[in-house]
């Protein structure tokens, strides 16, 4: 990977992919969504953006945002988010809690894998199968067999701002290719 390069656009809307270290399942605990949802508009406050979609499954989540135009990091915003939710985490669950174990060499809770997945999103046809792939995801990965049934997710603010019906996603034929960070 040494000559891979972040796309940088000023505004941009990027989908996002953040998964735990070793895929612990954090996220099947309800109160680290709430750190999590706490964690993002705190940092949102510092550092805008607009998260357009969203999923939280136990293990990762996916996620669309827009950034302010004339600012394109969010790498800062995704160290922060990582930083503010591995400590509150060791703050609240404590070091020996089995899925917070200590990195001795690194003296760091392994919460997140290191790196994340990005995709800058090109045009509307992106953003629509970047969108669709984010709600169907619960489904994807067998947790429920309708997108309703997940309660995690931006879906149903979409339903109810017309953008789909409730058995979106139940008798289609959803095929998603491409890489989208899992």
């Amino acid at each position: 990977m040494p000559n891979y390069r972040r796309a940088r656009i000023t505004g941009g809307t990027y989908f996002f992919t953040l998964v735990t270290y070793q895929r612990r399942a954090f996220f099947s605990e309800l109160h680290n969504h709430d750190l999590l949802q706490d964690v993002l508009t705190e940092v949102g406050k510092t550092y805008p953006f607009k998260m357009d979609a969203w999923v939280v499954l136990p293990d990762h989540f996916h996620c669309i945002w827009t950034l302010p135009d004339g600012d394109s990091d969010y790498s800062k915003r995704w160290g922060l988010i990582k930083a503010k939710f591995s400590q509150r985490i060791m703050n609240t669950q404590g070091r020996s809690d089995e899925k917070v174990v200590l990195k001795p060499y690194r003296r760091e809770a392994p919460i997140w894998q290191r790196r994340f997945w990005e995709h800058l999103i090109r045009d509307e046809e992106d953003y629509r199968r970047h969108v669709e792939y984010i709600h169907y995801n619960p489904v994807k990965h067998g947790f429920v067999q309708r997108v309703r049934e997940w309660p995690y997710s931006s879906f149903h603010g979409f339903c109810q701002r017309g953008l789909y019906s409730l058995d979106w996603g139940f008798n289609d034929a959803l095929i998603f290719t491409g890489n989208f960070g899992e």
